[in-house]
């Protein structure tokens, strides 16, 4: 049964979107391990071809497990907006079976050789990657630019005629950057550029692009949205339904980078508990950031909550709270930072972030090892930088571990 009246918190969308979106009456949707569907008739089968609902065709175009993630995910980006006629926001999200594919379909379906994209330092470093290895081989040309100086932003479009397409990381990943999407979204629409936001960091509970009319998001949800490490994930989603349902579905189909049913699965679970998580995680960081500046081992802290960090005042405008993910340096350097992981009892020494654990680990050897050393000392990823997923642990316990590791 459908809820007749409309849901007014973001823990019962997550719960709720996609209770009973099954024929089977399963209280959760079930996992559809299957291949490809069965028609009941060959009219039926050209039925399902003709319209835009894809789940029961073949799993490489759809399928029902990736339908709930996907409309949870949806849901909760779109909760409490409006589109331009002042109806509620119609979202389409496609499910990919991570986040650089979400992001790869993003990006070539919506540029060709000669167009140009305008994005800014500190990036994730597959996103550079991409970037760099993926879309410039392409003849799509990179610029990077300071896009939290929107003179700079101005400029740079104006002299770059071929710029299609603004990118944004916002917080960036690791130094913590953050850029003001709406400003920046107003600058690309002045010049016809289409904006697109990667949202992994803040989640749609902390953070909602789409309420600054940008036109993608995508999600790496291996990270808050699943919250446990269990999967891996991505998802894209976009305001324009119909180019969804087209142009961008069928770079999905062709680039070969649908989710699994069981890792949606996992996925559409992991999100009941986003708003507790994202309230504890976010509890547990702004402690730790407080405890780690006032160390005396450390000589910096880059977390958006601290008024110590540049974009103070852009996190407070568009973020809920500051987020769970931070970076610092010890005093020490690189040997000061391996000796402190090396010490970690509790802390989880691993890549990615956003697991109900506390997860530490050194960008300039991980994370952004490809990523040449030039460009990471320019974008503020030094070689002693540690970067910090704070879970969701008891608060005491992470600054008890954190405290004797600098000791």
């Amino acid at each position: 049964m459908k809820n007749k009246f409309s849901l007014t918190g973001i823990s019962s969308i997550a719960i709720h979107t996609a209770h009973n979106n099954n024929d089977s009456y399963a209280h959760l949707t079930p996992i559809y391990a299957t291949s490809t569907f069965v028609f009941d008739s060959a009219q039926q089968g050209m039925e399902r071809f003709e319209g835009s609902d894809k789940t029961q065709i073949y799993t490489r175009w759809g399928n029902p497990t990736f339908k709930a993630a996907e409309e949870t995910i949806a849901a909760l980006e779109s909760f409490g907006l409006k589109d331009e006629s002042g109806n509620n926001l119609q979202l389409k999200a496609l499910l990919h079976s991570s986040g650089q594919a979400a992001m790869t379909t993003m990006f070539l379906s919506n540029l060709k050789s000669g167009d140009a994209v305008l994005s800014h330092y500190s990036l994730y470093g597959g996103t550079y990657e991409l970037l760099y290895k993926v879309l410039a081989n392409a003849g799509i040309k990179i610029i990077i630019a300071d896009l939290r100086d929107l003179n700079i932003v101005t400029e740079t479009i104006k002299k770059n005629s071929t710029i299609k397409l603004v990118h944004i990381e916002t917080p960036a990943n690791p130094t913590m950057q953050c850029v003001d999407i709406e400003a920046i979204t107003k600058i690309a629409k002045q010049f016809d550029c289409i904006v697109t936001v990667d949202n992994t960091f803040a989640t749609p509970y902390l953070q909602q692009p789409f309420k600054y009319g940008v036109d993608f998001v995508m999600h790496s949800t291996t990270k808050f949205l699943n919250g446990h490490g269990t999967a891996i994930g991505g998802v894209l989603l976009g305001k324009n339904v119909e180019q969804m349902n087209t142009n961008v579905w069928k770079w999905y189909v062709l680039l070969g980078g649908n989710a699994s049913a069981f890792d949606a699965f996992l996925l559409s679970n992991g999100m009941k508990t986003l708003e507790l998580r994202m309230e504890r995680h976010c509890e547990n960081a702004m402690k730790v950031a407080t405890f780690l500046e006032q160390h005396t081992a450390i000589k910096k802290v880059n977390y958006t909550g601290l008024k110590t960090h540049p974009d103070y005042a852009i996190c407070l405008k568009q973020m809920k709270h500051p987020g769970a993910v931070m970076s610092f340096e010890l005093k020490d350097g690189l040997i000061g930072g391996k000796k402190f992981i090396d010490n970690l009892q509790m802390c989880t020494r691993a890549v990615s972030l956003g697991t109900v654990d506390t997860l530490i680990s050194h960008p300039a050897s991980m994370t952004h090892y490809s990523v040449p050393k030039e460009d990471r000392l320019k974008y503020g990823i030094t070689d002693g930088l540690i970067r910090m997923s704070v879970g969701i642990e008891n608060c005491n316990d992470i600054l008890n571990d954190l405290d004797q590791a600098l000791k």
